[in-house]
């Protein structure tokens, strides 16, 4: 039964913090505001990963503030004031058109959500949703300047992963959640014998997703030489994560990213892939009896996952587009059995936001991928095209679990991230790119003989 008292983020009406959990806060805030800026990331990552959010809020006002939302809230902060206080560009590279489109996905959701309910709890449990999205993004933008904040950012992420997969591991042997003990969720998730280990993560679905998901960026940086060690580390850390938490959507992730490196041969005719996938998907669906999107049903790594829900999301998402469309549905949860169970990202965002949210949200990724494979055609060293064919690996592995899970808190913080490196990686190889001027030179008469260059010649400058 859908939760209706927390459809639009009511709750417990105090505080509740563990002890731990507010000194560990309080640490964190203080380093995100005072240390320079190229290390301010990891406090904001350790945070985010490591410390279970679920439950944890502080309310003031009426108002609740996860971990996560008061991570964004100060990271806004520090931002402000690093505008203030310098000239330099807030964003490297600029504004750009995953900005915008990320920008746009975010306001447009929250406007059509809010109009469609017409109360003021939904606009606000919408403002401190895109506080989140927004809060997260920009900041990670901002700190994320360089091919050295991408390394510095991925080795981070590869100590989470080792600790968490840790953690995970004696989830498995002694059915305990580390992080969760003494609480409700203290005990390992199980479905059909299968123990579901999260770790610090809201659901076991996020912990999976983000270990899939991270397996590309950590091959780039073991191919670096410089950090193999961590990145070894990083990569067993995630692929437990993937494998303990007996999910078929993770396991889809992780295969996903491992074929795009795959692919990595024959990444001069991706156009022809491209198109073979489209008329592929259009023959099945003339041939099967079923709609072809009934193949996420088939999908089942486990023997205990629920795609056929799955299915259901996306099918009846599309035979009630007349519902939706405009600004998103009201009563989707009568639907179908547990249709209120929104783990599609996709679906998502179509139900919550509307036709202009959902695309919004598919031209943030297809801008993405766009910026990727332009900077491709422009860069020249292998080196510098591997790492935007990893990045384009590990988005591709996000695509794929979005239709498995939709991502809240903390995957928010990991999929702003990847955005956030994918735009600084496009930034540098478009700029590394020589910049032809072409300057003519008006026909002059002249009888110098020291004048360099002939009457009318027009000169490339590079």
């Amino acid at each position: 039964m859908e939760p209706v008292n927390n459809r639009f983020g009511g709750g417990v009406s105090s505080t509740v913090l563990f002890p731990w959990v507010a000194v560990v806060l309080l640490v964190a805030i203080v380093l995100i505001l005072f240390l320079p800026r190229k290390y301010a990331i990891v406090p904001l990552l350790l945070v985010t990963f490591l410390v279970p959010v679920m439950g944890q809020v502080v309310v003031v006002g009426g108002l609740h503030f996860t971990i996560t939302r008061i991570l964004a809230l100060f990271g806004c902060v520090r931002l402000l004031s690093s505008k203030v206080l310098s000239r330099a560009s807030l964003l490297p590279g600029g504004f750009n058109s995953v900005d915008r489109a990320f920008l746009f996905c975010a306001v447009f959701g929250a406007l059509s959500f809010s109009l469609v309910w017409m109360e003021w709890q939904a606009l606000i449990n919408q403002l401190a949703i895109a506080l989140d999205a927004l809060g997260a993004y920009f900041f990670l933008r901002f700190l994320i300047r360089d091919r050295e904040d991408v390394r510095r950012t991925i080795k981070v992420l590869a100590l989470i992963s080792v600790v968490t997969a840790v953690a995970m591991i004696r989830e498995h042997l002694t059915h305990q959640n580390l992080f969760w003990q003494g609480t409700v969720m203290g005990t390992s998730s199980v479905r059909e014998g299968s123990i579901r280990a999260q770790g610090a993560f809201e659901v076991y679905l996020l912990a999976g997703a983000f270990g899939a998901t991270l397996v590309p960026l950590l091959i780039w940086l073991w191919c670096e030489g410089s950090s193999k060690v961590i990145a070894s580390l990083g990569m067993v850390g995630a692929s437990i994560m993937t494998f303990t938490t007996g999910s078929s959507t993770p396991l889809s992730g992780y295969a996903a990213g491992i074929l795009g490196l795959c692919l990595w041969p024959l990444r001069k005719r991706m156009r022809l892939i491209r198109w073979g996938l489209v008329v592929a998907l259009v023959a099945l669906d003339l041939v099967m009896k079923a709609p072809v999107w009934a193949l996420i049903s088939r999908v089942d790594f486990t023997g205990s996952s629920s795609s056929y829900h799955r299915y259901m999301l996306v099918d009846n998402c599309i035979r009630h587009f007349n519902d939706w469309w405009l600004l998103g549905a009201k009563d989707y949860n009568t639907w179908g059995w547990d249709m209120w169970d929104t783990s599609n990202q996709y679906v998502s965002y179509a139900l919550k936001g509307g036709l202009v949210t959902l695309c919004m949200f598919i031209l943030v990724i297809s801008r993405s991928f766009g910026r990727l494979g332009t900077a491709m055609k422009r860069v020249h060293q292998r080196r510098s095209e591997w790492l935007l064919w990893c990045l384009g690996a590990a988005l591709f592995s996000h695509v794929v679990g979005f239709f498995g899970v939709g991502y809240d808190s903390q995957m928010q913080v990991a999929w702003c991230a990847l955005l956030a490196i994918v735009s600084v990686a496009t930034s540098e190889a478009i700029g590394h790119d020589p910049v032809q001027i072409h300057v003519q030179v008006p026909a002059v008469a002249s009888t110098s003989p020291q004048l360099p260059i002939s009457v009318g010649t027009e000169l490339h400058i590079s």
